[in-house]
């Protein structure tokens, strides 16, 4: 729970977009329901008995008859007042009765008052769902980045069962966080552990994606778990992923293999394994360089990086974990596709979640490639990487409490 507060505080961008968005589309129906509410109601209103009657006596001829009606009249408006007042005084007790009730069911919600948004207000503002609301949710999803396929599917999915009836925001950010949270359940693993030794875990992503803190995270991790971790820093390219890996190394009591400036990264990949192999760790954990500008040389990079350690395990390495940066949106599926093609990608890690108002492009990854999403960041420090969880994701993508 407590990194489900850390996720929903962080998720705001992305929740207060959705939410606000939410906000104004069923306000939206709602302000032309009233008016034509009103409207209704205006054209409804009859001319009172009182003047239909007083219209017709007066057309009588005779004056006795005249005072005879007015009488009769007179009567019968007495006992039509007696009779509103003591509807309205039955109507003010039962108010009474209801707003009691009410105040005690806010004070003490029942548990489908806590899973409704603990306790939504009886008057909160809804809208008709049809096909205008639909539309106009897809285009909100759509620009949450969850990307046209998905956004589709899940408005089609939340629609089943509700359309035609009168749905509030409250209700709405439920409905989808359900139907999200169904798309995200199968993909929320865990990275998996083997008893192989060491078990190698090549880490892939652009530069800019926190590859390099990813591995200083989960690397700390897993040693205050009780595992023996080393780090192989294999973007020679670039001194400061070294220098960051050394930093979070020191940190954590954990080997870090490093090569000058510019070397071979598979020749450094092959040394990291017989180190790992004659210190009896657990994980070897390999950074990547992330150049996308030349495919063809990062694609030979990484292939003669697998060649080279399937020297020493022609099953390694175990997990190939691709590092994503939430920030760039849809730009996210490009980089997916992209590694899948340049590597064996195994799994997801999802970073920067705190600094972006695109959290719904996880659920478009989920929901294209339906590859395992292991964790994702919010933060800088080692607790702001968590294992996925998909119904926390969900509610803190909507802003609801879980």
């Amino acid at each position: 729970m407590a990194f489900f507060k850390k996720l929903k505080d962080r998720l705001f961008d992305s929740s207060s977009k959705i939410g606000d968005g939410l906000d104004a589309i069923v306000g939206e129906g709602n302000t032309g329901d009233v008016t034509q509410q009103r409207r209704e109601e205006q054209d409804r209103q009859p001319q009172s008995d009182a003047d239909a009657r007083a219209a017709e006596v007066a057309t009588r001829a005779s004056a006795d008859e005249q005072r005879r009606a007015a009488a009769a009249e007179a009567e019968r408006v007495a006992f039509d007042a007696r009779q509103a007042d003591h509807a309205a005084r039955q109507d003010e007790a039962e108010q009474l009765e209801r707003e009691r009730s009410a105040a005690e069911g806010a004070a003490k919600p029942g548990l489908f008052g806590r899973l409704r948004g603990r306790g939504e207000a009886r008057n909160a503002v809804r809208r008709v769902l049809d096909d205008e609301m639909l539309e106009q949710l897809e285009e909100l999803l759509i620009g949450a980045d969850m990307g046209v396929d998905t956004a589709l599917r899940v408005t089609a999915n939340m629609a089943e069962g509700h359309f035609g009836k009168r749905i509030s925001t409250q209700e709405i950010k439920e409905l989808l966080a359900a139907e999200i949270a169904r798309i995200l359940e199968p993909v929320a693993r865990p990275l998996p552990l083997y008893p192989t030794k060491p078990q190698v875990v090549l880490v892939v992503g652009v530069n800019g994606s926190g590859k390099t803190t990813t591995i200083g995270k989960l690397a700390s991790q897993f040693q205050a778990a009780g595992k023996k971790v080393i780090i192989a820093a294999g973007d020679t390219f670039r001194a400061a992923a070294v220098e960051q890996l050394q930093v979070w190394g020191d940190r954590a009591g954990v080997p870090v293999l490093t090569a000058p400036e510019g070397s071979d990264p598979a020749s450094l990949a092959f040394e990291a394994m017989e180190q790992a192999a004659r210190d009896g760790a657990d994980l070897l954990m390999i950074d990547t360089a992330g150049r996308l500008q030349n495919r063809a040389d990062l694609m030979e990079e990484l292939s003669k990086i697998v060649r080279v350690i399937r020297k020493k395990d022609p099953d390694a390495p175990h997990n190939t974990l691709l590092v994503l940066d939430a920030t760039t949106g849809q730009n996210a599926v490009s980089q997916v596709r992209t590694f899948q093609e340049l590597a064996d990608v195994s799994g997801l890690i999802m970073t920067k979640l705190d600094g972006t108002a695109k959290g719904g492009v996880l659920v478009a990854l989920a929901d294209k490639f339906g590859l395992p999403i292991h964790a994702i960041g919010v933060g800088e420090q080692i607790d702001d990487l968590a294992p996925f969880d998909p119904e926390e994701f969900a509610a803190a993508l909507m802003g609801l409490e879980h």
